[in-house]
Protein backbone atom coordinates (compact mmCIF):
# COMPACT_ATOMS: atom_id res chain seq x y z
CA UNK A 1 0.00 0.00 0.00
CA UNK A 2 2.52 2.58 0.84
CA UNK A 3 5.25 1.52 -2.05
CA UNK A 4 1.90 2.56 -3.76
CA UNK A 5 1.01 5.44 -2.89
CA UNK A 6 5.16 6.65 -2.89
CA UNK A 7 5.11 5.06 -6.64
CA UNK A 8 2.69 8.23 -7.39
CA UNK A 9 5.06 10.57 -6.07
CA UNK A 10 3.90 11.09 -2.47
CA UNK A 11 7.04 12.15 0.22
CA UNK A 12 4.58 11.56 3.08
CA UNK A 13 1.59 9.44 4.12
CA UNK A 14 -1.50 10.05 6.59
CA UNK A 15 -2.51 6.88 8.28
CA UNK A 16 -6.27 6.47 8.00
CA UNK A 17 -8.78 5.28 10.90
CA UNK A 18 -9.17 1.58 8.52
CA UNK A 19 -5.66 0.66 9.41
CA UNK A 20 -5.97 -2.89 10.54
CA UNK A 21 -3.88 -4.18 13.34
CA UNK A 22 -2.89 -7.16 10.62
CA UNK A 23 -0.93 -3.88 8.88
CA UNK A 24 1.18 -2.43 11.39
CA UNK A 25 4.35 -4.80 11.10
CA UNK A 26 4.48 -3.41 7.55
CA UNK A 27 3.95 -0.18 7.90
CA UNK A 28 6.63 -0.30 10.45
CA UNK A 29 9.08 -2.34 8.00
CA UNK A 30 8.15 0.41 4.92
CA UNK A 31 8.92 3.55 7.39
CA UNK A 32 12.36 2.13 8.55
CA UNK A 33 12.98 1.37 4.99
CA UNK A 34 12.49 4.67 4.18
CA UNK A 35 9.40 3.63 1.68
CA UNK A 36 7.77 6.65 2.80
CA UNK A 37 7.17 9.08 5.53
CA UNK A 38 4.34 9.26 7.77
CA UNK A 39 3.02 12.81 8.03
CA UNK A 40 0.06 12.09 10.38
CA UNK A 41 -2.60 9.40 12.20
CA UNK A 42 -6.49 9.57 11.98
CA UNK A 43 -7.91 8.35 15.16
CA UNK A 44 -8.51 5.35 15.89
CA UNK A 45 -5.41 4.00 14.01
CA UNK A 46 -4.88 0.83 14.31
CA UNK A 47 -8.83 0.21 13.92
CA UNK A 48 -10.06 -1.12 17.50
CA UNK A 49 -10.52 -5.20 17.45
CA UNK A 50 -14.25 -6.67 16.37
CA UNK A 51 -14.12 -3.60 13.72
CA UNK A 52 -13.88 -4.37 9.99
CA UNK A 53 -14.20 -1.25 8.24
CA UNK A 54 -13.00 2.62 8.97
CA UNK A 55 -14.74 3.51 12.32
CA UNK A 56 -13.30 6.91 13.62
CA UNK A 57 -16.57 7.18 15.78
CA UNK A 58 -16.68 3.51 17.11
CA UNK A 59 -15.87 5.05 20.85
CA UNK A 60 -17.15 8.52 21.63
CA UNK A 61 -15.00 10.67 23.60
CA UNK A 62 -18.19 12.50 24.58
CA UNK A 63 -20.30 9.69 25.67
CA UNK A 64 -21.84 9.56 28.70
CA UNK A 65 -21.49 6.01 29.02
CA UNK A 66 -18.24 5.97 30.85
CA UNK A 67 -17.07 2.46 29.71
CA UNK A 68 -17.57 3.41 26.28
CA UNK A 69 -15.55 7.15 26.58
CA UNK A 70 -12.80 5.23 28.29
CA UNK A 71 -12.58 2.72 25.28
CA UNK A 72 -12.10 5.96 22.68
CA UNK A 73 -9.44 7.28 25.87
CA UNK A 74 -7.36 3.88 25.71
CA UNK A 75 -7.07 3.74 22.22
CA UNK A 76 -6.25 7.06 21.40
CA UNK A 77 -3.31 6.74 23.39
CA UNK A 78 -2.53 4.00 21.52
CA UNK A 79 -3.04 6.10 18.38
CA UNK A 80 -0.75 8.60 19.78
CA UNK A 81 1.93 5.75 20.87
CA UNK A 82 2.16 4.49 17.63
CA UNK A 83 2.25 7.80 15.64
CA UNK A 84 5.64 8.38 17.63
CA UNK A 85 6.73 5.09 17.08
CA UNK A 86 7.17 6.23 13.20
CA UNK A 87 8.12 9.93 13.82
CA UNK A 88 4.37 11.32 12.67
CA UNK A 89 3.75 14.59 14.69
CA UNK A 90 0.21 14.82 14.43
CA UNK A 91 -3.19 12.77 15.13
CA UNK A 92 -6.44 14.06 14.46
CA UNK A 93 -9.38 13.53 16.10
CA UNK A 94 -13.12 13.08 15.94
CA UNK A 95 -14.08 14.11 19.45
CA UNK A 96 -18.32 12.56 19.59
CA UNK A 97 -21.75 14.12 19.72
CA UNK A 98 -24.52 15.48 21.47
CA UNK A 99 -27.13 12.73 21.52
CA UNK A 100 -30.51 14.52 19.80
CA UNK A 101 -32.30 14.22 16.94
CA UNK A 102 -31.02 14.45 13.65
CA UNK A 103 -32.05 17.49 11.96
CA UNK A 104 -28.78 17.92 9.55
CA UNK A 105 -29.91 15.18 7.20
CA UNK A 106 -32.92 16.69 7.00
CA UNK A 107 -31.08 20.28 6.46
CA UNK A 108 -29.11 18.37 3.39
CA UNK A 109 -31.86 16.91 2.02
CA UNK A 110 -33.68 20.37 2.15
CA UNK A 111 -30.28 21.93 0.11
CA UNK A 112 -30.00 19.02 -2.34
CA UNK A 113 -33.97 20.06 -3.47
CA UNK A 114 -33.15 23.51 -3.61
CA UNK A 115 -35.05 24.99 -0.39
CA UNK A 116 -32.47 26.27 1.37
CA UNK A 117 -33.84 29.45 0.79
CA UNK A 118 -37.27 29.18 2.57
CA UNK A 119 -38.59 29.47 5.90
CA UNK A 120 -38.85 25.80 6.61
CA UNK A 121 -34.95 25.62 6.18
CA UNK A 122 -34.33 28.95 8.00
CA UNK A 123 -37.01 27.42 11.11
CA UNK A 124 -36.06 23.55 11.48
CA UNK A 125 -31.78 24.69 11.43
CA UNK A 126 -32.76 27.26 14.10
CA UNK A 127 -34.26 24.51 16.17
CA UNK A 128 -31.09 22.34 15.44
CA UNK A 129 -28.96 25.27 16.91
CA UNK A 130 -31.20 25.77 20.10
CA UNK A 131 -31.60 22.19 20.92
CA UNK A 132 -27.79 21.28 20.67
CA UNK A 133 -27.36 24.44 22.97
CA UNK A 134 -29.62 23.00 25.56
CA UNK A 135 -28.28 19.29 25.67
CA UNK A 136 -24.65 20.31 24.91
CA UNK A 137 -23.38 20.58 28.14
CA UNK A 138 -22.45 17.10 29.46
CA UNK A 139 -21.22 15.85 25.98
CA UNK A 140 -19.07 18.46 26.09
CA UNK A 141 -17.51 17.84 29.50
CA UNK A 142 -17.04 14.22 28.82
CA UNK A 143 -14.96 15.57 25.88
CA UNK A 144 -12.57 17.43 28.26
CA UNK A 145 -12.79 14.35 30.73
CA UNK A 146 -11.31 12.91 27.87
CA UNK A 147 -8.48 15.50 26.57
CA UNK A 148 -7.40 16.16 30.04
CA UNK A 149 -5.71 12.36 29.79
CA UNK A 150 -4.86 12.44 26.16
CA UNK A 151 -3.75 16.02 25.55
CA UNK A 152 -0.63 15.81 27.88
CA UNK A 153 -0.27 12.26 26.82
CA UNK A 154 0.13 14.02 23.53
CA UNK A 155 2.30 16.69 24.58
CA UNK A 156 4.80 13.65 26.27
CA UNK A 157 5.13 11.86 23.00
CA UNK A 158 5.54 15.11 21.15
CA UNK A 159 2.39 14.84 19.10
CA UNK A 160 0.05 18.02 18.11
CA UNK A 161 -3.66 16.39 18.56
CA UNK A 162 -5.88 18.27 15.11
CA UNK A 163 -9.40 18.60 16.26
CA UNK A 164 -11.14 18.09 12.56
CA UNK A 165 -14.09 20.22 11.14
CA UNK A 166 -17.06 18.47 11.97
CA UNK A 167 -19.86 18.33 9.41
CA UNK A 168 -23.08 17.25 11.48
CA UNK A 169 -24.76 20.08 13.37
CA UNK A 170 -25.14 17.80 16.20
CA UNK A 171 -21.28 16.96 16.04
CA UNK A 172 -18.57 18.15 18.95
CA UNK A 173 -16.93 20.77 18.40
CA UNK A 174 -18.74 23.61 16.81
CA UNK A 175 -16.37 26.33 16.00
CA UNK A 176 -17.25 27.95 18.98
CA UNK A 177 -15.74 24.78 21.13
CA UNK A 178 -12.93 24.27 19.04
CA UNK A 179 -11.61 27.59 20.28
CA UNK A 180 -12.68 27.08 23.61
CA UNK A 181 -10.78 23.53 23.60
CA UNK A 182 -7.94 24.91 21.95
CA UNK A 183 -7.23 28.23 24.81
CA UNK A 184 -7.82 25.33 27.33
CA UNK A 185 -4.97 22.87 26.08
CA UNK A 186 -2.91 25.17 24.59
CA UNK A 187 -2.35 25.13 20.88
CA UNK A 188 1.17 23.40 21.08
CA UNK A 189 -0.75 20.30 22.17
CA UNK A 190 -4.03 20.66 20.50
CA UNK A 191 -4.68 22.51 17.30
CA UNK A 192 -7.36 22.79 14.51
CA UNK A 193 -7.47 20.72 11.16
CA UNK A 194 -9.41 22.10 8.36
CA UNK A 195 -11.65 19.03 6.10
CA UNK A 196 -12.71 20.51 2.68
CA UNK A 197 -15.84 18.18 2.81
CA UNK A 198 -17.27 18.72 6.44
CA UNK A 199 -16.55 22.56 5.91
CA UNK A 200 -18.00 22.77 2.77
CA UNK A 201 -21.06 20.76 3.82
CA UNK A 202 -21.57 23.27 6.88
CA UNK A 203 -21.04 26.04 4.24
CA UNK A 204 -24.15 24.85 2.10
CA UNK A 205 -26.02 24.89 5.17
CA UNK A 206 -25.50 28.75 5.80
CA UNK A 207 -23.46 28.05 9.01
CA UNK A 208 -19.93 29.11 7.91
CA UNK A 209 -17.45 29.58 5.37
CA UNK A 210 -14.07 28.53 4.98
CA UNK A 211 -12.49 31.50 4.52
CA UNK A 212 -14.10 32.79 8.39
CA UNK A 213 -12.83 29.11 9.65
CA UNK A 214 -9.13 29.57 8.38
CA UNK A 215 -9.32 33.17 9.60
CA UNK A 216 -10.42 31.90 12.99
CA UNK A 217 -7.52 29.72 13.47
CA UNK A 218 -4.52 31.63 11.86
CA UNK A 219 -1.59 30.71 13.39
CA UNK A 220 -3.23 27.66 15.00
CA UNK A 221 -4.36 25.12 11.61
CA UNK A 222 -1.70 22.28 11.70
CA UNK A 223 -3.43 20.40 8.96
CA UNK A 224 -5.94 20.51 6.25
CA UNK A 225 -7.91 17.26 4.32
CA UNK A 226 -8.43 17.70 0.90
CA UNK A 227 -11.11 16.62 -1.22
CA UNK A 228 -12.69 17.95 -4.14
CA UNK A 229 -16.64 18.20 -3.76
CA UNK A 230 -19.81 18.21 -5.21
CA UNK A 231 -23.25 19.25 -3.98
CA UNK A 232 -25.32 18.34 -1.73
CA UNK A 233 -22.49 15.63 0.03
CA UNK A 234 -20.03 13.84 -2.78
CA UNK A 235 -16.85 14.62 -0.85
CA UNK A 236 -13.58 12.71 -1.08
CA UNK A 237 -13.15 13.21 -5.05
CA UNK A 238 -10.04 14.26 -7.16
CA UNK A 239 -9.92 17.48 -8.01
CA UNK A 240 -11.65 18.28 -11.24
CA UNK A 241 -14.51 15.83 -10.32
CA UNK A 242 -16.28 18.38 -8.00
CA UNK A 243 -17.20 22.19 -7.58
CA UNK A 244 -14.38 23.34 -4.95
CA UNK A 245 -12.41 26.29 -5.70
CA UNK A 246 -8.98 25.10 -4.01
CA UNK A 247 -7.79 28.61 -4.79
CA UNK A 248 -9.67 29.72 -1.95
CA UNK A 249 -7.27 27.88 0.68
CA UNK A 250 -4.47 29.24 -1.21
CA UNK A 251 -3.96 32.83 1.44
CA UNK A 252 -4.57 30.51 4.31
CA UNK A 253 -1.38 27.73 3.55
CA UNK A 254 1.46 28.01 5.73
CA UNK A 255 4.99 25.89 5.24
CA UNK A 256 4.28 24.11 8.05
CA UNK A 257 0.60 22.85 7.36
CA UNK A 258 0.17 19.12 6.57
CA UNK A 259 -1.66 18.95 3.62
CA UNK A 260 -3.18 15.44 3.26
CA UNK A 261 -5.35 13.90 0.27
CA UNK A 262 -8.70 12.05 1.37
CA UNK A 263 -10.10 10.55 -2.00
CA UNK A 264 -11.95 7.54 -2.32
CA UNK A 265 -10.44 4.75 -2.96
CA UNK A 266 -12.44 3.75 -5.98
CA UNK A 267 -10.88 6.64 -8.34
CA UNK A 268 -7.96 5.41 -10.71
CA UNK A 269 -4.14 6.53 -10.93
CA UNK A 270 -4.40 8.81 -13.70
CA UNK A 271 -7.51 10.48 -12.81
CA UNK A 272 -5.68 11.41 -9.61
CA UNK A 273 -1.84 12.20 -9.85
CA UNK A 274 -2.17 14.95 -12.58
CA UNK A 275 -4.95 16.78 -11.08
CA UNK A 276 -3.46 16.83 -7.39
CA UNK A 277 0.02 17.97 -8.92
CA UNK A 278 -1.63 20.59 -10.59
CA UNK A 279 -3.82 21.46 -7.21
CA UNK A 280 -0.53 21.88 -4.94
CA UNK A 281 0.93 24.04 -7.75
CA UNK A 282 -1.35 26.12 -6.68
CA UNK A 283 -1.01 26.07 -3.46
CA UNK A 284 3.13 25.46 -3.67
CA UNK A 285 3.21 22.98 -0.94
CA UNK A 286 4.54 18.96 -1.19
CA UNK A 287 1.86 16.42 -1.60
CA UNK A 288 0.81 14.48 1.38
CA UNK A 289 -1.65 11.20 0.38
Amino acid sequence: MLEEIRALGFEYAELGHGIRLSLVDGIQKAVAGGVIKISSLHNFCPLPVGFMHASPDCYMPSSRREAERLLAVRHTLRTIDFAASLGAKFVVLHLGTVSMRNYTDKLIDLYAKEKADTPRFFRKRDKALRVRDRKREPYLEQVFRTLDVIAPRAREAGIRLGVETRMDIEQIPDFDETAEIITRYGADAVAYWHDIGHAQIKENLGLTTHEFLLRRFKDQTAGMHLQDFAPPVYDHQPPGYGSFDFGRLAPFVTDKMVLAWEINPEWKTEEIVDTVKHVHDKLRRPATS
